[in-house]
């Protein structure tokens, strides 16, 4: 028996699982919320796992796999779904992780992101992070604030992926979608462009390297919305790592700016729904005076006191919405101890309710 690529795109479809891997020595396996589920049928072989990686590589790629060890880039499956695909190399032989991103945009609400944080995306100016470790959604919170600018506000949206994921229709917006490698060199390099081309917002794919940071800052101080991700957790971890990507010399500066710059941090991880399925944990913090001044004064351990009393602004901390998930009845006890920031008081609060915490 061997295996179709289609047939197993068509079963990614339909059992809605976020990624299908593709490796020797192991039938395709699917992450079904979270967990990993083999299909039925023989292990992959070298031959299995390259003929189906050709069946939807261009030779480009194909060629880059061979000579680099890996390839990423994105396809669409008929009017489907789109997929992210990483070809790899492991062993010598080929392998795919494909990631498949649903067609349709969340509603924010759907997403948990509160009304107030909505006013933010009017802004004229400002940077909006939204931050997580890989596979937190990110990609996907990020795309529906996207979509929710452009129903309703005119102006220039200039994305900046590696590669595009979600595909964005000009509506009130006109919207230009740039894949790095395909349509630019580096992110720095597109933002720096970008800013010749009329923007209004701006959204960078990843913020991976100081000069792509320094870009992205400096689009935001002079009169641009721009977007971005890290892979940090939480809003203090986040303005530290900022800071820290730059020399020393130039830390205090940079502080300066962001203080002024920085209009929110979103901070989401992806937690198993009671169930089935899954939701995101959130933490959100939005930049006040007093949370500005933190930021310039280097006290960002402060920053979270300062998120737990901002909920009339929209602001919460990552716990503070676990426990809210758990009360809910959304996640289990487990999952809120496993995902928190701080477990011991997270342990606490759980056990104070009345719940049991086990050990995995």
């Amino acid at each position: 028996m061997s295996y179709e690529m289609n047939d197993l795109l068509e079963l990614v479809f339909e059992e809605g699982a976020s990624d299908l891997h593709i490796q020797v020595g192991k039938p395709p396996t699917l992450r079904l919320d979270g967990s990993m589920v083999s299909v039925e049928g023989p292990d992959l072989t070298p031959a299995d796992t390259e003929s189906l990686m050709q069946s939807i590589t261009s030779d480009s790629y194909v060629q880059e796999a061979k000579t680099e060890g890996g390839a990423d880039f994105g396809f669409a499956y008929m009017d489907k779904s789109r997929f992210r695909v990483s070809v790899l190399r492991a062993k010598g032989n080929y392998g795919m992780v494909l990631r498949q991103i649903p067609n349709e945009f969340f509603d924010l609400e759907d997403i948990g992101i509160p009304d107030k944080i909505k006013d933010l995306l009017y802004r004229p100016r400002g940077l909006v992070l939204v931050t997580g470790p890989t596979g937190s959604g990110k990609s996907t919170t990020l795309a529906s604030m996207i979509n929710y600018i452009n129903q309703r506000r005119s102006g220039h949206i200039i994305t900046i992926e590696d590669p595009i994921e979600y595909y964005h229709d000009h509506n009130k917006c006109i919207v230009t979608q740039r894949e790095i490698g395909v349509d630019v060199p580096s992110f720095s390099e597109a933002i720096r462009r970008a800013l010749r081309q009329d923007p209004d917002i701006i959204l960078v794919g990843e913020m991976r390297d100081l000069e792509t940071i320094e870009a992205a800052i400096s689009a935001a101080e002079t009169g641009h919305l721009v977007f971005g991700t890290l892979h940090t957790n939480g809003a203090a971890k986040t303005v530290d790592r900022i800071v820290d990507a730059f020399p020393a010399n130039m830390r205090e500066m940079i502080r300066t700016q962001l203080a002024s710059s920085l209009v929110s941090v979103i901070s989401q991880v992806l937690c198993k729904k009671e169930g089935g399925g899954r939701v995101a944990g959130l933490e959100i913090m939005v930049t006040t005076t007093s949370i500005a001044a933190l930021i310039r004064d280097n006290k960002t351990y402060r920053l979270e006191s300062d998120i737990q009393t901002g909920a009339k602004l929209g602001m919460f901390t990552m716990d503070t919405h676990l426990m809210s998930l758990y009360n809910r009845g959304l996640i289990s006890a487990r999952e809120a101890f496993e995902k928190s920031q701080s477990p011991e008081d997270m342990r606490k609060r759980l056990e104070d309710l009345g719940a049991t915490v086990e050990q995995s």
